[in-house]
């Protein structure tokens, strides 16, 4: 089978399931399945596809409802291609107006990121700040793993350390000191809301990233009560929220005698970043 024909038939399988996004879906599986760049599949359409049964198998997975990141182990954020795993979370693209909001306070000097996941937030912050030298913490030993991995592909491991979390809610784990910055994307998914979450986010994402139980605002609460102690004199909370969170995650942070606390929105207007500084 070519190329061309591949790509129709995957296509059309995809549109009968409801898939939305079919053929970029499509592309970027046979991309996968090539070694081709998404943009050249189509351009190489008369070439051979040599292992027509992985791509089958790939488009059975996407049909199902796992997400093309998940499919195949990657995904871009902030220009660069990150290894992702089901112990990870899928970064998504709101994730960056945290990148950009931490970009326009820095650079700094140090930073931790809590409960970073593959990485990106590190990673792409330490690729940014070539001065910069950071920590990662995690509950889970296996994305702290992908995390490390990340840090190698960008050439900033040896600015990045880890440290592993023992205890759910244990926001700063032991060996932290004091930092320029403290970031976070936490799990801020109540448990009402996480009945509506669809198929390949409910399935194929760690449940412990994507919701901390009840209202969702746990994580706020524990590093509003501890973040002051890690902090610079001056220094800055940046967290990301979930886009009906703004009003109560600030009330959380004015609370907690931090200053000049904004709520931000990303690039659709919804509200999905506090910034906070140490008063």
């Amino acid at each position: 089978m070519i190329l061309r024909q591949a790509f129709v038939e995957a296509n059309q399988r995809l549109n009968a399931a409801g898939i939305a996004g079919a053929p970029r879906d499509a592309r970027a599986l046979l991309a996968a399945a090539t070694g081709l760049t998404p943009d050249r599949v189509l351009l190489e359409g008369d070439m051979e596809l040599r292992d027509e049964n992985r791509f089958e198998e790939m488009v059975t997975r996407r049909i199902s409802g796992e997400p093309v990141s998940k499919i195949i182990g990657r995904r871009l954020f902030w220009g660069r291609e990150f290894t992702i795993t089901h112990d990870t979370l899928d970064p998504r693209p709101e994730t960056e107006t945290l990148i950009s909001a931490a970009l326009e306070r820095g650079p700094v000097e140090t930073f931790v990121d809590l409960g970073t996941g593959s990485g990106v937030i590190a990673v792409t912050l330490l690729a940014e700040w070539a001065q910069a030298r950071a920590v990662a913490t995690d509950l889970s030993p296996a994305a702290l793993q992908v995390a490390e991995t990340n840090a190698r592909t960008h050439g900033v491991s040896e600015r990045l350390s880890f440290l592993q979390a023992h205890k759910e809610g244990a926001w700063f784990p032991d060996g932290l000191t004091r930092y320029d910055m403290i970031l976070s994307n936490p799990p801020y998914i109540s448990s009402e809301e996480m009945r509506d979450l669809s198929r390949e986010v409910l399935e194929h994402d760690p449940h412990m990233a994507l919701t901390p139980g009840g209202d969702g605002l746990d994580a706020y609460r524990a590093i509003c009560a501890q973040g002051t102690r890690y902090l610079n004199q001056g220094g800055t909370i940046l967290v990301e929220i979930g886009f009906a969170q703004g009003a109560a995650v600030l009330d959380i942070f004015c609370k907690a005698g931090f200053r000049n606390v904004q709520c931000l929105a990303d690039l659709d207007g919804r509200d999905r970043v506090i910034v906070a500084e140490k008063a």
